[in-house]
């Protein structure tokens, strides 16, 4: 089975640390959304042989969009796509979208599964980086919408500069009780050439704490761990029947389609990424023209992909799998590189599947970039 990832790249403004593909104007909104109608179209004979299990709505802000307009993109996908009985069909959404007549209206769509950007319950942290909510529609709109839905996702962020302990601690303890059986966190990070990084080059804002943010880390996953959350993949955490589909596919090397301007597709042998630019995107697919890079991926390609997501997962590498699929030669360079964090307790063998342990977490990338194989 396999997933349709669809870019929504527009934002009411530019949250500080955000460097995903989206623009602040709406001009051309209609015309996006024609173009990824006709993008769905022109790609179905990429899943000829595979149906669909999720819908996801990234972006950018989805939740811009009207529920017509949703209706219209989904309608689409079943139309020229094989879809299961019961899709996973995420809305990625914002707290000052989230009114209570919107949500009301999504509960009466095919949308399942929101995902909401809450980032902290704390005003100073939303200043910083300049999200567009505050702290009272952040608690109104999940006060709201788990009335409606059943499985909704938080987005957290920790290690924010000047943030404390208590202060993070509170921002986990307020999330849970609301009763949501997911949670999404992740580090903030400094990525070039966004307005974060420029505020911390200039003074104006100090930088991130790496330790800070390992410390914030552990936190969040003991707290997770008492009020029933598993630790599934590293920066998620679901109640049990709610892990993301849509990002376990991911991570388990499902195949997907990413369609709208800067979005990924992934074919087990490919992957393929679309332009990042709004016009560009709107006048190739007027014309019949996928916008589209495409490469071709090497087995050592597949393997070091593979070693970087299954360790960052609940579920780890599968020894076996590595040498089915990679060979021999491959199982003996991974279990040699990985002897120095075994013995450091950051790795560890598990039923035949190499995993990271508590302390590993944190360091899983690293790791794995350890692990790969060099051309």
């Amino acid at each position: 089975m396999s997933g349709i990832y669809i870019h929504i790249p527009f934002c009411k403004q530019a949250c500080h640390y955000c460097d995903f593909h989206f623009s602040t104007s709406l001009k051309k909104k209609d015309q996006l959304i024609f173009a990824l109608v006709k993008e769905l179209e022109l790609r179905k004979d990429e899943f000829n042989n595979t149906t669909v299990e999720t819908i996801y709505f990234g972006g950018g802000t989805p939740s811009l969009l009207t529920v017509d307009e949703l209706q219209l993109l989904i309608d689409k996908v079943y139309k020229n796509y094989q879809v299961i009985e019961n899709p996973e069909i995420t809305l990625e959404a914002n707290p000052d979208d989230l009114s209570k007549n919107l949500i009301i209206e999504l509960s009466n769509s095919p949308v399942n599964r929101l995902s909401i950007g809450i980032q902290s319950f704390h005003e100073k942290d939303l200043k910083l980086m300049n999200r567009a909510h505050n702290v009272q529609e952040a608690k109104q709109c999940l006060e709201i919408a788990t009335q409606y839905f059943d499985n909704i996702s938080v987005d957290l962020i920790y290690g924010i500069p000047n943030s404390t302990n208590t202060e993070w601690l509170d921002n986990i303890k307020t999330a849970l009780s609301f009763g949501v059986p997911h949670i999404s966190s992740y580090a903030l990070t400094v990525e070039p050439k966004t307005a974060l990084a420029s505020f911390i080059d200039k003074g104006i804002i100090d930088n991130v704490d790496d330790d800070l943010a390992h410390e914030q880390f552990h936190i969040l996953i003991d707290e997770l761990e008492q009020a029933g959350f598993d630790h599934y993949e590293l920066s998620n955490f679901g109640k049990t029947g709610y892990y993301s589909k849509n990002n376990s596919a991911y991570w388990l090397g499902k195949p997907y389609l990413g369609i709208g301007p800067s979005a990924h597709s992934f074919n087990g042998e490919q992957r393929g990424w679309n332009v990042k630019n709004n016009t560009i995107y709107i006048k190739k697919i007027e014309s019949g023209e996928l916008p589209i890079d495409i490469e071709t991926l090497s087995k050592t390609d597949k393997y070091n992909e593979y070693v970087m997501t299954g360790l960052r997962t609940i579920w780890g590498v599968s020894l076996e799998k590595i040498e089915i699929q990679f060979g021999k030669t491959f199982l003996e360079y991974l279990l040699q590189q990985s002897k120095q964090y075994i013995n450091k307790q950051l790795l560890y063998i598990e039923d035949n599947n190499l995993k990271t342990t508590k302390k590993g977490k944190f360091l899983s990338d690293g790791i794995a970039s350890d692990l790969f194989k060099i051309i």
